[in-house]
C-alpha cells in the first residue's frame, strides 16, 4: 500500500517521494513507522523490567535468578540477530520487522500466562521461572529480527554525514519507550481477571498487534524482486498504475558497495579490522549498561525499604526508569543534533557521563538521588549507544549495512547474557563491588576509545 497522505494527489505524492529520495532523507511517514516498531518493543520490555523485581519478590526467589531468567533469551539474540540481518538482505527489511514484532507479541502473551499461573499458585516458583525463560526465548529467537532490519533500512538510505543523527533518532525510540513503559506499567497492574502484576505483559502484546497491522498496511514492500544495478523498474498493478515499492535498490556509488553490486558482499564478522575498535567499545560499554539496568530495580526496593511490600515497588521503580529515559531522550533528541556529535565524540562523552552517574547511584540513599544518578548514567549511555552504532555503520560500505546492523544487535544481546545477573550478584554481596565494576568498565572504554576509535571527520567524510 502506498505510504502517502490520502489528501495528496498521485502526482504530488510522487513528487514528495522523489524529493525525499533526492535529499537523501527517508519520508517522515516511513520514519514514523520505523520509530513505532522500535518504540513498542522498547516500551514493553521496560514495562516488564519495572514489574519483574516485584514479581520475583512475590514469588520468593533470589534477585539473581530473576536476572538469569533473561540470559537464555539474550544468548539466542546474539546467535539469531546476525542471521536475521543477512536474511533481510534477501527477504527485505519489512518482512524481518514483521517477524520481530510477531516474536515480541507471542513472547509477551506466553510470559504473562506463565507468571500469572505462578503468582496464582498453580506452579512452583522454579517452574514459573522456567516457563518464563522459555517464553522469553521467543523474543530472543524471533524478536531479534526487527532491530537490525530497522537499522539497516535507515543506514542504507541515509548519507554518511547525516547517519549519526538518523540512527540517533531511531535509537531515541528506545528512550521514548523507556519513558512510556514505566509510566504505563503501574496503570496496567489491575485486579481485572486477577491479572495483577502480569497486566503489562498482555496489554503490550495487544499494542504489538496494532503495530504489526500498521506496519503491514503502511510500510511499502521492499522485498528484492531480482538482482540489478541502479534504479528498479516500478512494478505495475492490475490497473496499470504504479505500485509503490521500496526494494532497497536505490542508485549507489559502486565504491560504496565495495565490489560487484550484483554479487553478495563478503561475510562480515566481529573480527573485521574496520569494526574491532567499535565492537570492543560497544561490548564492554554494553556490559556496563546492562549491569546498571539490572541493579536499578532492586536498588530501589532496598534503599526505600520496600522488600516487605513488593506490590508498592512498581511505582518508585517506574519513576527511576522514567527519569533515565527522559535523560536518554535529552541526549538523542537534544545533545547529539544540537552539537552535531560524531560517533567518537558521542561515545567518549557518553561513557564519561555514565561513569559519573554510576558513582552517584552507589551512594544514593533516597528516591531523588537514585533518580538523579540513574538519569545521568542514562544520559551517558544515550550518547554512547548511538555513537558506537553509527561508528560501526560508517566503518563499512553501504552494501554491508545489513550485516553491520546484525553485529550491532548481536552485541546488544551479548551484553545481557550474564552481565545483569553478575551485576545483581555482586551488588548482593557489596553495593560498592557491583558499582565499582561498572565504573571500571566505563573507564576501560574511555581509554580504549581515546586511543583507538577513528576520528569523526574521517568517518563522516563522503
Amino acid at each position: 500500500m502506498a505510504d502517502t497522505d490520502p489528501a495528496l494527489t498521485p502526482a504530488r505524492a510522487s513528487s514528495s517521494a522523489a524529493g525525499a529520495a533526492a535529499s537523501g532523507a527517508i519520508p517522515p511517514s516511513r520514519m514514523a513507522l520505523l520509530f513505532m516498531v522500535m518504540l513498542v518493543t522498547a516500551a514493553g520490555n521496560t514495562a516488564m523490567q519495572s514489574v519483574m523485581p516485584s514479581i520475583g519478590t512475590a514469588l520468593k526467589v533470589a534477585d539473581v535468578w530473576i536476572s538469569l531468567a533473561y540470559s537464555w533469551s539474550a544468548l539466542l539474540w546474539v546467535v539469531c540477530a546476525p542471521f536475521w540481518a543477512r536474511r533481510s538482505d534477501k527477504r527485505g527489511r519489512k518482512a524481518m520487522m514483521a517477524l520481530g514484532l510477531s516474536g515480541f507479541i507471542a513472547s509477551f502473551v506466553l510470559c504473562g500466562v506463565a507468571l500469572w499461573a505462578g503468582l496464582a499458585g498453580w506452579m512452583s516458583a522454579v517452574w514459573t521461572l522456567a516457563a518464563f525463560a522459555a517464553a522469553r526465548s521467543l523474543y530472543g529467537g524471533f524478536g531479534s529480527a526487527a532491530p537490525p532490519a530497522v537499522q539497516a533500512y535507515v543506514a542504507s538510505r541515509t548519507p554518511r554525514a547525516r547517519r549519526t543523527q538518523a540512527l540517533s533518532l531511531i535509537a531515541s525510540s528506545f528512550g521514548l519507550g523507556t519513558v512510556i513503559g514505566p509510566a504505563l506499567a503501574p496503570l496496567m497492574v489491575v485486579p481485572f481477571l486477577g491479572l495483577g502484576l502480569t497486566g503489562p505483559f498482555l496489554c503490550f502484546a495487544a499494542i504489538g498487534v496494532v503495530a504489526l497491522v500498521l506496519l503491514r498496511l503502511r510500510l511499502p514492500n521492499d522485498e528484492p524482486q531480482y538482482a540489478t544495478k541502479g534504479q528498479a523498474v516500478a512494478y505495475a498493478s492490475g490497473t496499470g498504475a504504479p505500485v509503490e515499492t521500496d526494494a532497497a535498490m536505490e542508485p549507489e556509488d559502486e565504491a560504496e558497495h565495495g565490489g560487484d553490486p550484483q554479487g553478495d558482499p563478503p561475510r562480515l564478522t566481529w573480527r573485521d579490522r574496520r569494526l574491532r575498535p567499535w565492537v570492543f567499545a560497544g561490548l564492554v560499554g554494553g556490559h556496563a549498561q546492562a549491569m546498571v539496568q539490572g541493579i536499578a530495580g532492586f536498588l530501589v526496593l532496598d534503599r526505600l525499604g520496600l522488600r516487605a511490600t513488593p506490590d508498592l515497588g512498581a511505582g518508585p521503580i517506574g519513576i527511576v526508569l522514567m527519569s533515565g529515559a527522559i535523560a536518554t531522550l535529552l541526549a538523542q533528541w537534544g545533545l547529539i543534533p544540537r552539537f552535531d556529535l560524531g560517533p567518537r565524540a558521542a561515545t567518549l562523552w557518553g561513557i564519561t557521563a555514565a561513569a559519573i552517574g554510576t558513582m552517584i547511584l552507589a551512594v544514593a540513599g533516597d528516591l531523588h538521588l537514585i533518580a538523579l544518578g540513574y538519569a545521568i548514567a542514562s544520559l551517558g549511555f544515550g550518547l554512547f549507544r548511538p555513537g558506537t552504532t553509527a561508528g560501526t555503520s560508517l566503518a563499512v560500505t553501504r552494501a554491508e549495512q545489513g550485516q553491520a546492523s546484525g553485529i550491532v544487535a548481536s552485541l546488544a544481546g551479548a551484553s545481557y547474557i550474564y552481565a545483569p545477573a553478575l551485576g545483581v550478584w555482586l551488588y548482593g554481596h557489596s553495593d560498592y563491588l557491583g558499582f565499582g565494576l561498572i565504573v571500571a568498565l566505563c573507564l576501560i572504554v574511555l581509554v580504549h576509545g581515546w586511543l583507538r576509535l577513528q576520528a569523526d571527520r574521517e568517518l563522516t567524510r563522503s
